[in-house]
């Protein structure tokens, strides 16, 4: 590296120090050597130049001066040549560097400022030779690291071999793939992810807690930004070889998030065509033994299906909600097979040991910190004995989740058993014929209730909950059991439906039902 200290441990340059400058400035990277007489330099130096100098300007500026004008240029230091006709450096100036801060050196009278240009150019000749060297044996590593499927770990073992500094690569989908010399929490990765949305993506993220500011290299794998290389380090104390150094290791990252995508792009088809050789009966009963155990799941033991999706929003899933789940059962240690789609995702596992809903609810708890703004469902079918009948499970697991997705608020797991069938059978209807039927059954209630603030709808819901039992009914009202009677009447005259007859009764339970999935 060309600085200060490299020309002054090169003894044929004859340079000896005079003022060592602010601390630190003797070693750092000096940009190359500058030769100028003039009494102001500082329009034609550029920044971490050293100055070469024979003090002809002393004829029409002082020393103060010259030297202020160089520190301001932000130039490195300045070296003094000795003449005949001054064979000493002069002590104004000594004393002028020292006051700026400066570094300066004086060079004997037998060595011209060409020697000292020619040694610069060598250093940084030996300094770029290193540099392709050194890039080259590391591309060779990096390669051999992912042609042995080191992964995106062993990537990151080679660059700490040169350079000690604590990495992380993340992906888009606040997933951490590798890590070294340091842990993100979930926090901090989707502050990466948040980043990565962005147009352009920043150089550097804020992770906040004592990591601070992280230097982000983009990894892309198909055009698009797939992943980040973070360097806890700010960008500003990140020195050139080793921000090359990370650069080159983006790029080989690149080639490993592009092979773990086409594995999951695999994978995912794999698990799709799992749920349609299920889905075709007989047809195809005896592909899916061969495809469970493709995923590590025992196909003669007992199965488990749950299927999850969003109930708010207009999307019913997001990117990385069939990863989030994956991770989920691969962290409590069971085999399962993901398969994700537009409407919703389905998971088949070993039947776990502990209870099913307590598992889903977990999960539920996992989706919701995953994605804080969405409200997971998950649903449940019965347990399949063998992988021949997994048909029905999976049927139950995915009507259950598609109730749970139209009610409003309620219990995030339900099994295909808890939700009864007429919710089953309202839940399999659209919005639009469920608000029809509902509205068209309740809409005289509420007309009368919005007028007259008569509380018949509350009335009514009070009344089925209670069984119908007047006396329970009227006193959670806490109204006279006449007042009841009178309000009860008042509700068969509008909708023209009885409540002492159960055929009128189970009509104005589904309406109420049907409201409240509607949304």
């Amino acid at each position: 590296m060309l600085s200060f200290g490299a020309l002054l441990s090169d003894r044929s340059l004859e340079l000896r120090l005079l003022v060592p400058g602010k601390e630190g400035a003797v070693e750092r990277e000096v940009l190359w050597v500058h030769s100028t007489e003039l009494p102001d330099p500082s329009p034609y130096l550029r920044t971490g130049e050293i100055v070469l100098t024979n003090g002809l300007w002393l004829r029409e500026t002082s020393a103060a001066d010259f030297a202020a004008n160089v520190r301001r240029s932000g130039a490195a230091g300045i070296v003094f040549g000795l003449r005949d006709v001054m064979p000493q450096t002069p002590a104004e100036l000594i004393e002028a560097c020292r006051q700026e801060g400066l570094p300066l050196a004086e060079i004997s009278i037998a060595v011209p400022f060409t020697a000292v240009a020619e040694a610069a150019s060598a250093l940084q000749a030996d300094e770029r030779r290193d540099a392709l060297v050194g890039m080259v044996r590391r591309g060779d590593a990096l390669a051999s690291a992912i042609s042995h499927g080191a992964g995106a770990s062993g990537v990151l073992a080679v660059l700490r071999r040169e350079h000690e500094l604590p990495l992380a690569v993340v992906d888009r989908m606040a997933r951490p793939l590798a890590s070294a010399g340091v842990d993100l929490s979930a926090d901090q990765r989707r502050r990466v992810a948040d980043g990565l949305a962005r147009h352009p993506p920043p150089l550097e993220i804020d992770l906040g807690g004592p990591e601070g500011r992280a230097t982000v290299f983009l990894v892309g794998a198909v055009g698009d930004t797939d992943a980040a290389l973070l360097c806890l380090r700010p960008v500003t104390e990140l020195t050139k070889p080793q921000q090359d150094a990370l650069d080159q290791v983006a790029r080989f990252l690149s080639l490993e998030v592009a092979k773990q995508q086409a594995i999951q792009a695999i994978e995912l088809r794999f698990a799709s065509e799992l749920l349609d050789m299920i889905l075709s009966g007989a047809q195809r009963a005896a592909e899916v033994p061969d495809r469970l155990r493709a995923f590590g799941v025992d196909p003669s033991g007992r199965l488990a299906v749950l299927t999850v999706a969003f109930a708010d929003g207009t999307e019913s899933t997001l990117p990385g909600l069939s990863e989030t789940i994956g991770e989920f059962f691969l962290a409590q240690g069971l085999a399962v097979v993901v398969a994700g789609g537009s409407q919703d995702v389905v998971a088949v596992l070993q039947d776990p040991r502990q209870e099913l809903k307590e598992l889903a609810e977990a999960l539920c708890t996992v989706l919701r910190k995953r994605f804080p703004d969405r409200r997971p469902v998950v649903g449940l079918g019965d347990t399949a004995a063998s992988a021949r009948e997994l048909r029905q499970p999976l049927v139950q697991s995915r009507e259950a989740c598609q109730v749970l997705r139209r009610r409003r608020g309620g219990h995030a797991v339900a099994s295909f058993r808890e939700l009864g069938t007429h919710r089953l059978l309202l839940g399999l209807q659209d919005a639009g014929t469920l608000r029809g039927f509902a509205d068209g059954v309740l809409g005289p209630l509420r007309q009368h209730d919005n007028t007259r603030d008569s509380e018949l709808e509350s009335t009514l819901r009070a009344f089925l909950a209670h069984d119908g039992q007047y006396g329970a009914t009227a006193a959670a009202l806490y109204v006279h059991v006449n007042t009841l009677r009178n309000r009860l009447a008042r509700i068969t005259e509008l909708t023209g439906r009885d409540v002492a007859r159960t055929e009128d009764r189970v009509d104005l339970y589904l309406a109420l039902e049907a409201d409240e999935l509607a949304g």
